[in-house]
Parts: structure tokens; sequence; C-alpha cells
């Protein structure tokens, strides 16, 4: 089983969906820097899209708003 932990900022507000079943679905992407700084010893980010169902993407919804940090399991 492969299992990724993310730990970075909302680069964005939380985008949210209905399916047509009623079921909520949050978008948005984090910046996640790396733990190493590149040649020019600057930091570097990647950016990551990410999609989360039910009360976690409700949960995004209250709380998520632009730079605020959140660690991520999936």
């Amino acid at each position: 089983m492969n299992k990724v932990i993310l730990m970075g900022r909302l680069t964005r507000d939380v985008e949210m969906r209905q399916t047509p079943n009623g079921v909520s679905l949050a978008r948005f992407s984090i910046a996640v820097n790396r733990r190493f700084a590149g040649k020019d010893a600057q930091q570097q980010a990647d950016f990551i899209n990410c999609v989360a169902f039910g009360r976690t993407a409700e949960f995004l919804e209250r709380f998520g708003r632009k730079g605020t940090k959140f660690v991520l399991e999936g």
C-alpha cells in the first residue's frame, strides 16, 4: 500500500461543489516546500492539486483559506 503525507499551505481558497448524489466535493491545491535548497540556495516548492470528499471537504470549506497550513494524508 502506498501512503503520502504532505504539509503545506493552501494556494487559493477551497472550491466547493456537490456531486449529483449530494456528496460534498472540495478542490484545492497546496504548496509544499522541498526539504533541500536548489543549486542557488533558493527555497523551492511543489504545487499539488488535491480533491476531498464528504466531511473532509466540508471541514476544508469551513477552515481552509488561502495561506492556511494543513497536513494531508492519503
